[in-house]
């Protein structure tokens, strides 16, 4: 019997059925079946490794070429990118993938795949780590497998770490949600499920997620020396402090971020696009937490958002090109337009990986710039303007001082004759001119320092799925996006929820008020 995506809470659980068949099985998924035999350290690994997957941009996970339905690829660039006024669908504007379109104009419904795909995509991430959970729980699990007190340890670290990123995720855009926290074994438990626990409740469970995960987790920069993209302590300190910025608990913000740095185990990398550079991952100092993607693996682990940049997907906005300082760095490792390069998606600065359904560049999730400006916005609602600028000057000396890399194109020797056979060919270009981005002066004025904060997030973090949470837990995502000619009400502070999954519900899971 295959699993069945009847709703979504199904799909959290894992539960048979011959019926409503959707999708084909999840490569690298944890059946119920397994969950409920004998555990084995094969097992007991491959449940938390898989529980990972769904960070992936690998296409097609959970199904095949569902582009309405939101399910070709993790929906994130497009919920928190694509809906904010620094990136348009394509660089040419079309009538393809319209579910998209109608996220940009803020005409989606409950049933765009938006919406749907990144419901799915978490819920089914929570229903690995529960699994896995349920596995490392186990009170014989070292005698029944043989697995060490230690590994146990890191690898329930790893899974209370992933279960609350997924309801991060879910909490940010739907707000209640349903709460899954064990897998599930009968319908009727399932639909008993399907209801939506508040968001205090569900803040609440991420929280205390993340605090046994920070105890369980070695006190090193990576929980393993040979396989650096599990979850660290780190990771774990980072998410705690951005679960206290969106909850606007300050103090927690600052007390967090400073233990982070005590810890000594990451700092600014002197050239910003060493952050995405392909050939500096895990070598560089700033990454935090990103997908381990691989090239040729069995099954694929390939970073697939390289493919639909290469059919014209993701360009920057106006607006976005527009709003950085001049020589500032980090537009042009953002987005070579005249080349049409996303580098900061590609890992790239030469266009290399565009088009690569099965690319080896990294996603990252969270970096220490990120994480230094929620220190920066804390200090700053907190009367601390100077502690603010200071980490905002910290953040644009990095920036400037960063040396460009220069790519143009040349005419391919191989091919002499043929003007329209070029090659790109990249060299290192000067350092910024003198007077690009000085430092912020004092100020008293907490209006003026939080301005400039939301500049330095907007150029720092663009393409880097934080736009439109910024803008809205900014509360400041309708007067934004009026201005960027968008029709922004509202309810559009939430998405909906996914229209099926509340048909399926029968009514139980209800939906978000608007839609």
């Amino acid at each position: 019997m295959k699993y069945k995506y009847i709703t979504v809470i199904l799909i959290a659980l894992a539960l048979t059925s011959c019926e409503d068949e959707l999708t084909t099985d999840p490569i690298g998924a944890q059946t119920q079946e397994q969950a409920n035999s004998k555990p084995t350290l094969a097992s007991v690994e491959s449940s938390v490794t898989s529980s990972y997957d769904m960070l992936s941009n690998r296409l097609n996970q959970l199904a095949e070429w569902d582009w309405n339905g939101g399910l070709v690829f993790q929906n994130d660039i497009i919920i928190d990118d694509i809906a904010s006024d620094d990136m348009e669908k394509k660089w040419s504007p079309d009538g393809d993938q319209s579910w998209m379109d109608e996220i940009n104009n803020f005409t989606f419904t409950s049933t765009n795949g938006g919406p749907n795909g990144l419901w799915k995509y978490n819920y089914e991430g929570i229903k690995r780590t529960n699994i896995a959970l349920n596995f490392l729980l186990n009170p014989d699990i070292e005698s029944l497998t043989g697995i060490s007190t230690q590994r146990k340890n890191q690898l329930l670290g790893e899974a209370y770490f992933l279960r609350s990123y997924y309801y991060f995720s879910l909490v940010t855009n739907f707000g209640d949600v349903p709460l899954i926290l064990s897998p599930i074994k009968t319908y009727q438990e399932a639909f008993d499920k399907a209801v939506r626990a508040p968001k205090e409740t569900v803040w609440s469970q991420i929280k205390t997620d993340l605090e046994t995960a920070k105890g369980l987790l070695p006190n090193t920069k990576y929980s393993s020396s040979t396989e650096k993209w599990r979850v660290s302590k780190g990771a774990v300190i980072a998410l705690l402090a951005k679960t206290a910025l969106y909850n606007k608990d300050w103090a927690g913000v600052t007390t967090l971020v400073s233990e982070l740095e005590t810890t000594g185990f990451y700092s600014l990398d002197a050239n910003y696009f060493d952050n995405f550079n392909m050939n500096k991952e895990y070598a560089d100092n700033e990454v935090i937490f990103s997908y381990n993607h691989v090239k040729q693996a069995d099954p694929r682990k390939g970073n697939g958002i390289c493919a639909p940049l290469g059919w014209g997907f993701f360009a920057p906005s106006t607006d976005f090109l527009a709003s950085f300082e001049p020589n500032d760095p980090r537009k042009l490792y953002t987005v070579n337009a005249p080349e049409q390069w996303v580098n900061k998606l590609l890992g790239t600065t030469d266009g290399g990986n565009k088009g690569d359904d099965d690319a080896p560049n990294n996603k990252v999730f969270i970096r220490y710039a990120d994480v230094l400006l929620w220190k920066a916005e804390a200090l700053n609602e907190t009367g601390n303007y100077s502690g603010a600028i200071d980490i905002i000057n910290q953040i644009r000396a990095r920036a400037r001082n960063t040396v460009t890399t220069v790519t143009v194109r040349v005419q391919d020797p191989k091919f002499p004759d043929d003007p329209g056979k070029t090659i790109p060919v990249t060299s290192v270009g000067p350092p910024p001119p003198a007077g690009t981005l000085p430092d912020r002066p004092n100020s008293g004025d907490k209006a003026v320092v939080k301005a400039w904060l939301i500049a330095e997030r907007r150029a720092e973090l663009g393409f880097e799925n934080q736009r439109m949470p910024d803008l809205k837990r900014w509360g400041i995502a309708k007067e934004v996006m009026t201005a960027h000619g968008k029709v922004f009400l509202d309810k559009h502070m939430l998405y909906p929820i996914p229209q099926s999954e509340v048909d399926a519900s029968a009514g139980l899971l209800t939906q978000n008020p608007g839609y």
